[in-house]
């Protein structure tokens, strides 16, 4: 498995923004950090949830197509340089929307089931970095797990550092954004010629 790839593209996809981390981002600024701990957590949970299914579905796909492996890799790349070109073209959005209902576990845990970046982060990482390496029940597990439990942290830190990392983000918005595309682009790269 080549592990900077894997490791650059999990960190870029789970701290840059996306619905979970601008939520809790908004949450800890309206509501505090104590408050926004448990819409984190639920996200933790509804990602543990997703990245099984996400797995599972890949042995399944796997298992049934032997020679999509290639298309899966190709796919997994050309979605991760999508992704830079979004971050790169990312502009800022009306944020003002949310209200205290949402700021929840049960509401944490259902965004995972309608994020489209994480489901496909998700498709992605075990299709392209795990799959062609590890496919045991247990190792399955064991990166869900771990794949859980970043999106946990990222989320997490967006809401830590809420207003601080906002204020950061708008004065430094593109650079950080082309350093995260860079890194991305990187990533999709080096699988394609493992």
């Amino acid at each position: 498995m080549p592990l900077l790839s894997f490791l650059l593209y999990i960190f870029v996809t789970s701290f840059t923004p996306g619905p979970n981390n601008i939520m809790a981002m908004l949450f800890a600024n309206k509501y505090g950090l104590r408050k926004t701990t448990k819409f984190c957590l639920g996200v933790g949970a509804g990602f543990l949830v997703v990245m099984l299914l996400c797995s599972y579905f890949n042995v399944l796909l796997q298992n049934s197509i032997p020679k999509i492996e290639f298309f899966m890799t190709v796919l997994g790349a050309i979605y991760m340089v999508y992704l830079a070109i979004k971050i790169i073209l990312s502009k800022d959005d009306d944020k003002n929307n949310d209200e205290n209902r949402n700021n929840s576990f049960f509401m944490g845990m259902l965004l995972q089931f309608i994020n489209p970046k994480g489901i496909l982060y998700g498709i992605t990482a075990i299709a392209t970095f795990i799959l062609p390496y590890h496919s045991s029940n247990f190792s399955l597990i064991m990166y869900s797990l771990f794949l859980a439990f970043v999106g946990f942290v990222s989320t997490f830190c967006w809401s830590l550092f809420g207003s601080v990392f906002q204020k950061f983000l708008s004065k430094y918005k593109s650079q950080f954004n082309i350093v995260m595309a860079l890194l991305l682009m990187y990533s999709a790269v080096s699988i394609l010629i493992k």
